[in-house]
């Protein structure tokens, strides 16, 4: 009895001089979803070091969840049942939005210049070295003999996996006279009569460059950064197209059972850097601005676990400026626009 006293009157006496009393919906932990990507476990020593700076911005504890579907991250982003959605992809964050529209973007990657103005990564179509010949025109290679081949994507709610190669290829054939009616609906369905002779998703980024690798399909849509942990730059240039890739002689599962095996990008398209967004249902403001202040800072620019390194697998490269900045909802329209076509 004393105690519900005393409580009462801390109540009344800080709505009396205009202070905040403590909320029961900001007390229970703070839950970070992954996307099948970054569940892998490779990816341990980074979420971890996530969730530390969201428990030191917040004051409070963090629980990760991992998934190996990238709509049940999205669904739990939108829903609340995860309060921060991690390295989601563009396509995926419109997604949470467009069902819940309190979903807002806390911060992204910038660009090697650590600014937005090169804030992007490279979505990528492949082929294996051994057959790469046959997607030649003339000296360069081109999309063109894709059509009845099998390809594999990441999941139809991935930007780099999925969205922004299928507007490549559809964008590409609607120029002919047998495809002029081409639709993202061609590219979920594979059969005889069909564009693609199968479609394969891998739920992963590298379960679609492993579909690749290991010979269940002729071609594979992936993004750079989701493969740089695994796969080394053999010939050309970083992302471009012709640039031959082989799997390292150290990867992980399950990457182990095809090392030294090369691809070969025949498309390359850049992709705003993805989001990482939040459901403020269980944030306060107070604590959205901390966790902005403490990813954006200089500190974390600089803070090893989210960068690729010997023995840590990171999100991102470091290879100059990169960081954490601020971005608004509208800087992700051109994605949005694509979903119109």
């Amino acid at each position: 009895m004393v105690f519900k006293a005393v409580t009462a009157i801390l109540f009344v006496a800080a709505m009396i001089i205009g202070q905040p009393t403590l909320s029961l919906a900001n007390s229970k932990p703070i839950t970070i979803v992954w996307y099948p990507n970054e569940s892998a476990n490779d990816y341990v020593s980074s979420r971890n070091e996530f969730g530390r700076l969201v428990e030191q911005a917040t004051g409070r504890k963090v629980v990760h969840r991992l998934t190996t579907d990238y709509v049940i991250a999205i669904e739990a982003l939108a829903s609340g049942s995860a309060d921060i959605g991690a390295v989601m992809g563009a396509v995926g964050y419109i997604a949470a939005k467009n069902k819940n529209p309190n979903v807002n973007i806390l911060f992204v990657n910038s660009g090697v210049s650590g600014t937005l103005e090169d804030a992007v990564y490279y979505s990528w179509l492949c082929v294996n070295k051994g057959v790469a010949d046959n997607y030649k025109d003339g000296d360069s290679y081109s999309i063109a003999n894709i059509q009845g081949k099998k390809i594999s994507f990441v999941s139809n709610s991935s930007t780099s996996g999925f969205r922004v190669p299928t507007g490549s290829i559809i964008s590409f054939f609607r120029k002919t006279a047998q495809w002029e009616k081409i639709n993202e609906d061609d590219m979920v369905e594979g059969g005889p009569q069909a564009f693609f002779t199968e479609v394969l998703f891998g739920g992963s980024h590298q379960g679609s460059a492993f579909n690749l690798i290991s010979g269940r399909a002729d071609i594979a849509a992936f993004c750079d950064t989701e493969m740089a942990p695994y796969a080394d730059l053999k010939e050309g240039a970083e992302s471009r197209v012709g640039s031959v890739y082989a799997i390292k002689p150290n990867a992980t599962p399950p990457f182990n059972t095809v090392t030294g095996q090369e691809f070969v990008i025949i498309a390359s398209i850049p992709v705003l850097n993805g989001p990482n967004a939040y459901n403020p249902q269980n944030l306060n403001p107070d604590e959205i601005a901390s966790i902005r202040k403490v990813f954006t800072s200089e500190e974390t620019a600089n803070n090893q676990h989210f960068f690729y390194q010997p023995g840590n697998v990171g999100f991102y490269k470091k290879t100059k400026n990169e960081r954490y900045l601020e971005v608004d909802d509208s800087w992700y329209n051109p994605i949005r626009e694509m979903s119109n076509r």
